[in-house]
């Protein structure tokens, strides 16, 4: 069960984004599996991509549509990942976006591909196409939900999230969609993340917008270290509202951030198998990228996500991989170490002050901060991720059965 995470009540509409999910076949489970996303004239979109050198055909396709072309629509499928499929899954990814243009009178350009699922299956392009009139007619501005689900493989729920912001007056709408739960680790994951505004931005400040909010939340999370061919996260502005706004605007960007927070938080409390919510904090390095070395070390411990699962206060574990985590000239005199905010490491050893049932009972919350201070400097960094459970096993070695 997720931890800490419920369905969405209500998704909130944005001018100028129209969806519809179905289900074409590829899932065989009968699920929704294929969505159509229409993006209205004048409309900006940006993304980022997987940085995985065995990227997807519809990570390549997008690629080159994008910095050729203002997209129309997005068309995404899971079930299936189209990676690992060589120059068929390249024709694949094309006709559907061939297919897509003919249906909603656009060029095949301006149709953006994604997939997600099992790699290495040629994609059955034929169900999409099949399905792709009956999406056309379904097309409504409020099927953000059904999108989501549609989105979905091993994850047990759906991800998404709206938020409203005052402008001058003005209300500005930002409602995402996401979809991760395994092989999550950042630039990126097996996630895909489609989120949608009616403010104006242009495309070059709304790259820079998606590239300041995605470092802290997206690329910020980790269930096992293993890094995607698929992922995709994209970012339109419809500009249907009139509103104009850029990165430098305070109120709209710590929207959009907390949109992103929120997703990508998401993701972690579905980790697959997750029974744990964790954030792992590092503060006082001499950079922000020591400090994550440091985070990340920690949350890709084997033996720190097992002890985790067990709920047992091993804090040796932690104090292991912050040792091997590569920081030159570590003091370990000035380390310190916390469960939530129960000192358990000092000077080079056990806090004076610290029991195994403090530990105990931080262990047994669903919800737990490790807090390093590394007495280093004054860059931070925060990660989230899970545990490592018995289910994680299971889902993953039964993956494809």
């Amino acid at each position: 069960m997720p931890v800490g995470l419920s369905a969405p009540a209500k998704l909130l509409p944005v001018d100028g984004v129209r969806l519809a999910a179905c289900a074409s076949g590829i899932k065989k489970n009968g699920e929704l599996d294929t969505v159509l996303i229409e993006i209205g004239e004048g409309a900006s979109t940006a993304a980022v991509f997987t940085q995985n050198a065995f990227c997807a055909a519809p990570v390549v396709i997008s690629r080159q549509h994008l910095a050729s072309a203002s997209p129309r629509a997005l068309i995404i499928n899971s079930g299936n990942a189209n990676a690992g499929t060589g120059q068929a899954g390249m024709q694949a990814a094309e006709q559907s976006c061939e297919s897509t243009a003919e249906q909603l009178q656009c060029g095949a350009s301006q149709v953006l591909p994604f997939s997600t699922g099992v790699i290495g299956e040629p994609l059955p392009v034929e169900k999409i196409q099949q399905s792709l009139p009956d999406l056309a007619a379904n097309l409504q501005p409020d099927n953000w939900l059904v999108a989501a689900q549609g989105i979905m493989t091993t994850d047990t729920i759906a991800k998404a999230i709206s938020r409203q912001v005052d402008i001058d007056g003005n209300t500005l709408t930002i409602t995402g969609i996401a979809k991760g739960s395994g092989m999550i680790h950042p630039n990126m994951a097996t996630m895909l993340a489609f989120v949608a505004t009616d403010a104006s931005i242009p495309r070059d400040s709304l790259q820079t917008c998606l590239q300041q909010v995605i470092e802290p939340s997206f690329n910020a999370i980790t269930v096992d270290g293993d890094t995607s061919t698929n992922d995709a996260c994209v970012l339109i502005a419809t500009g249907k509202s009139g509103v104009s706004v850029n990165g430098a605007h305070e109120g709209f960007m710590q929207a959009l951030q907390d949109v992103f927070t929120q997703l990508a938080q998401a993701i972690i409390r579905d980790g697959e198998g997750a029974s744990k919510f964790v954030t792992v904090q590092v503060n006082a390095a001499r950079s922000m990228e020591e400090a994550r070395q440091v985070a990340y070390t920690i949350a890709h411990s084997p033996l720190v996500k097992t002890a985790l699962f067990a709920s047992d206060p091993n804090w040796g574990r932690i104090l292991a991989a912050v040792g091997r985590a590569g920081v030159k000239q570590l003091d370990i005199e000035k380390v310190r170490l916390f469960l939530d905010d129960v000192c358990i490491v000092e000077q080079g050893g056990r806090a004076a002050n610290y029991t195994e049932e403090q530990g105990q009972s931080i262990m047994n919350q669903p919800e737990i901060t490790i807090l390093v201070e590394l007495g280093l400097g004054a860059s931070s960094a925060t990660i989230w991720t899970t545990d490592l459970s018995h289910d994680y096993v299971t889902i993953n070695s039964e993956y494809r059965t």
